[in-house]
């Protein structure tokens, strides 16, 4: 059972994690999560995930792993729930692509500390090319459902002047961001990934939330409703992201 590395991209853009508390939002198996806790030594990772199956398949994979929770939750709702008990939350393609981020990035200032970190990777256009969204709102993307047909998903695909209004509005300065272009492999179209890393104003107090309820989940066949699609979303995405 191999963990799954993160690339030195990455590593530089989340700082020395030795000792921190982190969560992952939007787990999937949680596989990432493991590296964390296992080879960037934080002292507690908290994989979060609001798919029974995906939370179920994390758990047979690494129950017992030094350091490592799974949380079967939606997102923000454990973030709202938890305040101030994170050094350090993170998103690779999870929840920030396929939750609003009007709603999930007051959650994660909550639940950070005074000058936390929030680090997390986006798609910085659309899969077949197409420009990000100048607008904070999502857009329907083919995804395929656990009896392998076709769905839609919810997606925010936002340029990243978008991205740096909403973590300025919602308490975060940025620290750094970059993009990294993937040429894309054997005929796949080519990608490029925004990653960002901002922390918690200090002395911004609490961020304003207004009521929030758990949402059900956003998959859902193509022509017509029926059963969520298990998994993390972007691993479930045709083209994988």
């Amino acid at each position: 059972m191999g963990l799954v590395p993160a690339d030195r991209t990455w590593g530089r853009t989340t700082g020395d994690l030795t000792g921190r508390t982190v969560a992952e939002l939007g787990a999937g198996a949680g596989h990432q999560a493991a590296h964390v806790a296992a080879e960037l030594k934080a002292a507690r990772v908290i994989a979060i995930d609001s798919s029974t199956a995906q939370h179920s398949r994390g758990r047979d994979l690494y129950e017992g792993a030094p350091g490592l929770d799974f949380v079967h939750d939606d997102a923000a709702a454990y973030l709202r729930a938890h305040p101030s008990s994170l050094d350090v939350a993170y998103s690779i393609f999870g929840a920030l692509d396929f939750s609003d981020p009007q709603t999930l990035l007051p959650s994660a200032a909550v639940a950070l500390r005074p000058g936390g970190t929030l680090v997390f990777s986006t798609l910085a256009h659309y899969r077949t090319g197409e420009p990000p969204e100048t607008e904070c709102r999502p857009a329907d993307i083919p995804t395929r459902m656990p009896d392998g047909r076709l769905g839609t998903m919810r997606r925010w695909v936002l340029g990243a002047s978008v991205w740096k209004e909403l973590l300025d509005e919602h308490g975060f300065d940025v620290v750094h961001g970059d993009t990294v272009h993937d040429p894309g492999r054997d005929g796949e179209a080519p990608v490029s990934t925004t990653l960002f890393r901002a922390r918690k104003k200090r002395g911004s107090g609490a961020p304003h939330l207004l009521s929030y309820e758990v949402p059900a989940s956003e998959a859902r066949p193509a022509g017509g409703s029926g059963p969520t699609a298990g998994g993390k979303p972007h691993e479930r995405a045709l083209g994988n992201q």
